[in-house]
């Protein structure tokens, strides 16, 4: 059966969740950016980029849970740089590795749809799931969220981010009392009533003081900020409650690839943070 036929007989949540339980929680970046590319003693082109996106692929196919293409550090490069997005993604979902483009997509209408047909279609973008931005407002992200559904497809919806300036707007309490993050992890979690597990999970940032009540999002829980960005198996513990550790997908990335260019020492290290977070799932 293609991916995209099993991704149509089995939802994300689900497949996401076999590949956690096979694997482990990690969820793992490809981010071919220039100082990363020159300390790879690669070109800061599409070809270098070429041989960094193939090194990654060998060194994390079969291996994680969750693979994570930065989408911005391939679209510098134009055509051809897109061109070696389509071909990463194609050989991760071949090798039956879950693919999560990082495009942050957010707009309304039919400018959100044609996103969605972008990265949840069977076009050569096509992915298992992709990052949304729902500061336009969470209906906005209807087109994603439907064609998700119909296509066995994933979204991961920006909620409570790390960085600074998210915070002057994600924890804006309304009238409701709920902050804004809040109110997108609420919003996500009515998206995965009466699923199993839920295809539509939630970006929380790992470096966080605290984070929004995830006790009803029934779906994957991606944090970022995990080990060179000061976020670990402690700040997770801090954060998130002990039942719902299992959804948890830490998301590494510098530290993970400052290990290159070897392919033998990326697999070492995915195996060292593999059985870091391995409580997880335990």
């Amino acid at each position: 059966m293609s991916a995209s036929g099993a991704a149509r007989t089995t939802g994300f949540g689900l497949r996401l969740r076999e590949a956690m339980r096979a694997h482990g929680p990690l969820c793992v970046g490809i981010d071919p950016h220039p100082p990363l590319l020159r300390a790879w003693g690669l070109s800061e082109d599409a070809a270098g980029v070429a041989k960094f996106a193939d090194a990654c692929v060998r060194a994390f196919a079969g291996r994680v849970a969750l693979v994570k293409p930065q989408v911005a550090f391939f679209e510098t490069y134009g055509s051809a740089g897109m061109m070696v997005l389509e071909e990463t993604i194609a050989a991760l979902r071949a090798a039956g590795t879950l693919v999560l483009a990082d495009a942050k997509r957010g707009d309304i209408g039919s400018t959100m749809d044609a996103y969605a047909h972008a990265w949840l279609g069977d076009g050569p973008l096509g992915s298992d799931a992709v990052t949304v931005s729902p500061y336009l407002g969470f209906g906005s992200l209807a087109p994603a969220l439907e064609l998700a559904a119909a296509n066995g497809r994933g979204v991961f919806v920006l909620a409570a981010t790390s960085n600074p300036e998210g915070a002057e707007l994600q924890r804006i309490t309304g009238a409701d009392g709920r902050t804004i993050a809040q109110r997108m992890v609420d919003d996500a979690a009515a998206a995965n009533v009466g699923a199993e597990f839920g295809s539509v999970g939630v970006v929380v940032g790992a470096t966080l003081t605290e984070a929004p009540d995830l006790s009803a999002l029934n779906g994957p829980i991606l944090m970022p900020g995990v080990g060179a960005q000061g976020g670990g198996a402690d700040s997770i513990r801090a954060l998130v409650p002990a039942r719902d550790l299992g959804a948890v997908l830490p998301n590494v990335s510098r530290e993970v690839l400052a290990a290159g260019p070897s392919v033998a020492a990326l697999k070492e290290k995915v195996a060292e943070l593999s059985e870091e977070f391995a409580f997880l799932q335990r």
